[in-house]
């Protein structure tokens, strides 16, 4: 490493650490912060995020990329420093665009929304988050602006969490999927008998669902001496640095899945910070390299593992030993096709494979009109009812389980929500790889062993992070870029 390099990096790292500990605020505010915190706590936010800001903006980052790129002619384009100067470089092009002002008002925006979306699920009242939400979108347009010329009014929020993709691109894959999916799920729902999945549905104790949950996601291989589950109104996964990665999980009483799914989910995202290699710490490689990317390592783990006959052989058993009471006398296969059920509901972090891509595919919608100016906030929970009922055939029956049921509009992601189904559709390329590579998947699963499966991930995308571009990495591990021949299979 050259002296050039080695003083990008510090400038970088102090960038990193004023995030993680915007991170840790963050983290607190959705897990243990008192309600009457909340506008000191966005007072907070908006301070480090505008630092962090200005710092990485200044005129001797911006020359310290520069000479650290001057220095770095003859690396390897592969190499570590060489990716990290690329990188660096993309998103300083990217952030000078933005006003630190603009910075700072959408953090404290954004830390004051959030609890009141939570109090306005909680009621099932969108008047009382609409004002908040309303003051997002302004500011999320604005923030498009600075990124004007632009193909679509979309794409700047999209490069966010998917850099390099184009709105038109990712239209263009739902197109692709939406007839197949809606023909299947109308297959499965009007020709095949009813799956009856009451005994998921039962009363279950609270501490028992926690202490499986526990149970599993250890299995899988998330770490909890660098780690640990909380509790929160909606499930997330934050890093403080590649040894502090933490995940959420919440309860339904009446509901297993629930729990059970979203540790599963959140882990997936966790291991895979956990699996980025030390040397990219405290820096702008220390990430997933997309929000696609990100989801498929969530949702390989939470439905290809987790949903999989495989799966519960080697977990129901266990399970039982939990709920001897509620599910002595049940047999795996009623179990298996019970949290595999393709209904219509409403809630989507609940909804089963079949589904769930139509609830991405209406947010997508909503949230392009949205920036369009085509929808107005006000009008959002007609909106979202009339298509949701033009995707499901169902209505909302309240705020809470229609348009207010999702956390990402109360941070401002817009951009965020077409990742997850981006997701499976990569998560789906892998597995076909892994299959390939680990012929005995199936046997391994069945004994509960993932080491192998978790090796593979840490040598082929975990230890890299942010280092390549999603598309390249998807090349460069199944040998062709987004395919959603392989998820629809």
């Amino acid at each position: 490493m050259t002296e050039k390099i080695e003083r990008l990096r510090e400038r970088l790292a102090r960038v990193a650490d004023i995030s993680h500990a915007s991170a840790v605020l963050g983290w607190d505010q959705q897990t243990y912060m008192p309600p009457g915190g909340a506008q000191d706590r966005a007072m907070q936010l908006a301070t480090l995020n505008s630092l962090a800001h200005e710092i990485f903006v200044s005129d001797e980052m911006g020359e310290a990329i520069e000479q650290a790129a001057s220095e770095g002619t003859d690396l390897d384009a592969d190499s570590d420093d060489a990716r990290l100067i690329k990188k660096s470089k993309r998103e300083y092009e990217k952030q000078t665009k933005i006003p630190t002002e603009w910075v700072a008002e959408f953090s404290k925006a954004s830390g004051l929304a959030h609890p009141e979306w939570e109090k306005a699920r909680e009621k099932s009242e969108f008047t009382q988050f609409q004002p908040h939400l309303e003051k997002l979108v302004a500011l999320r347009r604005e923030y498009v602006d600075f990124f004007a010329p632009y193909d679509h009014v979309y794409d700047p929020l999209l490069d966010d969490f998917e850099p390099g993709m184009k709105t038109t691109e990712v239209k263009d894959v739902f197109d692709t999927l939406r007839p197949k999916q809606v023909e299947l799920i109308r297959a499965i729902i009007d020709e095949g008998a009813p799956v009856d999945d009451a005994l998921v549905r039962q009363n279950y104790d609270l501490q028992k669902q926690w202490d499986f949950g526990i149970e599993v996601i250890t299995a899988l291989g998330y770490d909890f001496k660098r780690g640990r589950q909380d509790k929160s109104v909606h499930p997330f996964t934050t890093s403080f640095g590649i040894d502090d990665v933490r995940i959420t999980t919440r309860f339904i009483p009446d509901f297993l899945n629930t729990a059970i799914f979203g540790s599963m989910h959140e882990a997936g995202h966790a291991m895979y910070e956990q699996g980025i290699k030390s040397e990219l710490g405290r820096t702008p490689l220390a990430d997933g390299a997309s929000l696609a990317i990100h989801e498929s390592q969530s949702r390989m783990w939470e439905n290809l593992v987790g949903r999989s006959r495989p799966f519960w052989v080697a977990f129901f058993p266990r399970l039982q030993k939990h709920f001897p009471d509620l599910l002595d006398s049940v047999d795996m296969e009623s179990f298996y096709k019970a949290i595999n059920k393709v209904d219509r509901t409403f809630i989507r972090v609940d909804a089963d494979e079949a589904t769930y891509n139509l609830h991405i595919m209406l947010r997508f919608e909503l949230e392009i009109a949205l920036m369009e100016g085509t929808l107005a906030v006000k009008d959002l929970p007609e909106a979202w009812n009339t298509k949701f009922d033009d995707y499901f055939g169902i209505t909302p029956p309240d705020d809470a389980k229609g348009v207010l049921q999702d956390i990402h509009w109360s941070f401002g992601g817009f951009g965020y929500f077409s990742t997850y189904a981006l997701g499976n559709l990569v998560a789906s390329q892998l597995w076909e790889k892994i299959v390939a590579d680990i012929p005995d998947i199936t046997g391994q699963i069945e004994q509960a062993d993932f080491g192998e499966l978790l090796q593979w991930l840490r040598g082929i995308i975990h230890q890299h992070g942010a280092k390549f571009e999603p598309i390249e990495l998807l090349n460069r591990v199944t040998g062709k870029g987004l395919d959603p021949e392989p998820y629809i299979n």
